[in-house]
């Protein structure tokens, strides 16, 4: 029987990955990743590398490791997903730290989340200012029940979620911060057939022709529901910030910005009222 030294120099061959073999395993293996270096020349049991050889066949037919696995980590979250709700990625970080900039520390205040999810942001969030009530929406009932289940999992309990689309469930109700990581993909972007993103939910990932209509939506709607000096934050591509930065102006927000991620790309813009 083959050692875990030799089985993930193997699987590293046939995925071009070594992350997505190490996650794999220890899912099989239900061990940290801090397990793994002290143990490299354990044996594996048949049944073990039985199940892991059908993991690594659904990760070679393109499958994301985190729905084989069911979870993802982020922030300092570890979350659980599914095929319901959209992998959440460390370029949203951002997002988070801008959203944390703008919420104090030791003062209530009132937070919104459009499109939450597996409740990624709204958790983040939630967890760095316990003080906030943070409400978090989605048009999909199965994701926001992976997002309450998150929330339960961590013992954050100043979260609430409403099922429906936008501001739909948020009548009459006013916000210190909204934040969204809304579709932005063009909908015929060919990227969508291809990779992770074949197995995402489309409605999570493209809005119409230039990948905006969602983002006009929110800009739109969102001066009714925030309080006076109250911010609209949320994630975009990297090829849209000056379009974005248009419509905020036009639909009367001030101190317009955008910000880049790590790699320099445009991908967090907003405004306040």
């Amino acid at each position: 029987m083959p050692d875990i030294r030799s089985t993930l120099a193997a699987a590293t061959l046939r995925l071009g990955e070594r992350a997505d073999a190490e996650a794999l395993l220890l899912h099989v293996l239900a061990r940290p990743r801090s397990w793994l270096y002290s143990h490299v020349d354990d044996v594996l049991d048949k049944d073990v590398e039985a199940s892991y050889v059908a993991l690594l066949e659904r990760r070679t037919a393109g499958e994301p490791v985190a729905y084989i696995t069911g979870r993802r980590g982020f922030w300092s979250l570890e979350l659980e997903v599914s095929p319901a709700t959209l992998i959440p990625r460390p370029e949203t970080e951002l997002l988070v730290e801008l959203a944390l900039q703008r919420l104090p520390r030791d003062t209530a205040c009132s937070v919104a989340d459009l499109g939450t999810g597996s409740g990624a942001i709204a958790l983040a969030i939630a967890r760095e200012r316990p003080l906030a009530r943070i409400t978090a929406t989605d048009a999909s009932a199965e994701a926001l029940e992976v997002a309450r289940h998150n929330a339960w999992n961590l013992d954050i309990g100043n979260v609430a979620f409403a099922n429906g689309d936008w501001f739909a469930p948020l009548a009459g109700q006013r916000f210190d911060l909204i934040v969204s990581n809304p579709p932005y993909i063009e909908a015929d972007d060919p990227h969508l057939a291809q990779g992770d993103l074949r197995f995402e939910p489309v409605s999570a990932l493209a809005s119409g022709r230039d990948g905006l209509d969602d983002i006009r939506r929110i800009v739109c709607d969102a001066r009714a529901h925030l309080q006076p000096g109250g911010w609209l934050l949320f994630e975009h591509g990297w090829n849209q910030g000056a379009a974005i930065r248009t419509l905020l102006v036009d639909a009367g927000y001030a101190s317009v910005f955008t910000a880049t991620d790590l790699e320099q790309r445009d991908r967090v813009s907003g405004g306040c009222c």
